[in-house]
This record gives C-alpha cells, sequence and structure tokens, in this order.
C-alpha cells in the first residue's frame, strides 16, 4: 500500500529530518490557499478574537507545521518497534497522577486531545495499565486494519465509536482499568450538548460525562509534548478541571472543555487547529 510505503519512509529518517520536511509543508500550507490554513484561521480567529494580528498570523504558521509535523510522525508511532517509538519519549510529568488516581480503584478516564503526538501518549500509557482507546474507524478497511495493528501493540485495546464500543469502555471501568478519549472530536447533536470552549458555544460529547456519573471513574488529562530542536516528546499527565466531577450534565461538560483548554494552553501551536470543531453552532450558522 502506498500510504505504508510512505509512512515507513519517515519511521526510518531521523525525527530533525521529519520535522524539516515538515516545516516545508507547512509553510506551502501558509503560502497557498488550502483548505487547511483556511480553517486554521477561521478557529484562531475565533478562539483569540483579542489576539494581535502579527501574533496570530505566527501562531497559524506554526500550527500548520506542527499540523505536518503529527502526520509525518504516524510513520515512527505506527510502524516502529514499540521500544523505538517510546525512546523518542525523553522526559516525563504527571505520571504519578495517572498512578494514584488507578490506585483508587474506580476505573480512569484520560482525557486525550488533538494535541502533539497522541499516538504516543497511547503507547506511553501501556507502560503503566493497559488502556481501552476509543477511536473512529477509518472508512477505507486497509487503513482501519493498519491503524488497529499499529495501535494494539503492547496490549493497547481499541474500541470503535458505536454501541458496542462504547459498552467495552463502560466494562473497562467496572473493572478498574483505563480507558482513553479524544474529548475534543464533533458528535453528533444526540451525543453532544454545547458548553464553551476559548469562549465559543461548541457542540461537545456527553460521553464522558455520563461515564463518570455512572462509574466514579477518575479523569486525567494527558499530551506528548513536541520538544525543541526535535529532541523528542515530553509527556505531560495532569488532573482534569474539577467541574468535569458536577452531577448537572451542562457543569460537566463545560469542565471537559475547559479540561481541554488548560492542556492547549501549554503548547497551543501544536493543538489540531485545523479541525472544524465548530461545524455544529447552536444557531445553525456555518462558519467554514
Amino acid at each position: 500500500m502506498a500510504l505504508r510505503v510512505f509512512l515507513q519512509l519517515f519511521a526510518w529518517l531521523p525525527l530533525w529530518a521529519v520535522h524539516a520536511i515538515a516545516g516545508f509543508l507547512g509553510y506551502c500550507m501558509y503560502f497557498f490557499p488550502t483548505q487547511t490554513r483556511r480553517v486554521t484561521q477561521i478557529n484562531l480567529r475565533l478562539c483569540f478574537p483579542t489576539m494581535g494580528e502579527a501574533e496570530r498570523n505566527t501562531l497559524l504558521k506554526e500550527s500548520l507545521r506542527n499540523t505536518a509535523s503529527t502526520a509525518l510522525e504516524m510513520g515512527k508511532a505506527w510502524l516502529l518497534p514499540m521500544e523505538k517509538t517510546l525512546e523518542l519519549v525523553v522526559e516525563a510529568e504527571g505520571k504519578e497522577l495517572l498512578s494514584e488516581a488507578i490506585a483508587e480503584g474506580k476505573g480512569v478516564i484520560v482525557l486525550a486531545p488533538h494535541l502533539g503526538n497522541w499516538e504516543i501518549l497511547g503507547f506511553y500509557i501501556t507502560g503503566i495499565s493497559v488502556p481501552t482507546f476509543l477511536y473512529q474507524p477509518p472508512k477505507i478497511e486497509l487503513i482501519d486494519s493498519m491503524i488497529r495493528k499499529a495501535r494494539t501493540r503492547g496490549g493497547l485495546k481499541v474500541a470503535p465509536t458505536s454501541r458496542k464500543g462504547i459498552a467495552a469502555l463502560l466494562s473497562a471501568l467496572r473493572r478498574s482499568e483505563v480507558i482513553a478519549v479524544l474529548p475534543d472530536q464533533v458528535p453528533d447533536r444526540q451525543g453532544g450538548a454545547y458548553a464553551p470552549f476559548f469562549g465559543k458555544q461548541a457542540l461537545t460529547m456527553t460521553l464522558i460525562s455520563n461515564l463518570v456519573a455512572r462509574t466514579g471513574a477518575r479523569v486525567v488529562c494527558g499530551f506528548a509534548k513536541r520538544l525543541p530542536g526535535s529532541r523528542g516528546f515530553k509527556i505531560v499527565l495532569k488532573s482534569a478541571d474539577q467541574l468535569m466531577y458536577s452531577s448537572n450534565l451542562g457543569k460537566s461538560v463545560e469542565g471537559l472543555n475547559r479540561s481541554v483548554e488548560q492542556c492547549v494552553e501549554e503548547a497551543c501551536s501544536q493543538y489540531q487547529w485545523e479541525y472544524k470543531r465548530f461545524k455544529h453552532l447552536p444557531d445553525d450558522e456555518r462558519i467554514y
């Protein structure tokens, strides 16, 4: 498959070379009127309305470079031997938070926003406890097969975004296990509620809040931050916003978005700003 050959090439290249090529691709996405650039510009204007134009333009360039880096790093995340992938992690912060949450015995939900390299975060967590990751299966079966094979290395389990997958998450929590969810994916309207995300109302999944309410699980946020100079990655694990544990669903969903915001603020340019986070607005306004 052409995609696998492409990713294998970047798996072999040193990380600095991968990031150098990503820098060129990021420049191309900025220079040409790409859809990625357009959506990123819209999201940055919505989320940082008081930011100066020059500062926001710098953030746009850095964001596009990091978007390209995330894509090209997938070769290293998916196709290298597990130990080689984990050698990319050179720093870690907050590991004890996850260990303490696991020790409570109520199950743990790791919120893994689209920030840095979330694939590497998943593999790192397997060294602490084998997690079950919720994921959206791609439409192409060959790609889905490759992703599942890559992600299940080291015992990591995957659950699709279906009733069966959600049931698997609930069962894992009731066994006091760890699950991981990308919390900033846009749900359908039946599975979401509106809550502020950087000051703008965004349709946000209620799944995590419902799982917390049903199981009493603890919630930890995590991401793998790209370090300067292509030195590797720093794993950051931190407590979720306390509002997540509110018995009021609306407040809990607000706490979910606050938790994501607090992570993004630590590595703003590494967030996936090209994602159409505001594609479903309360008044059906179209902004993309």
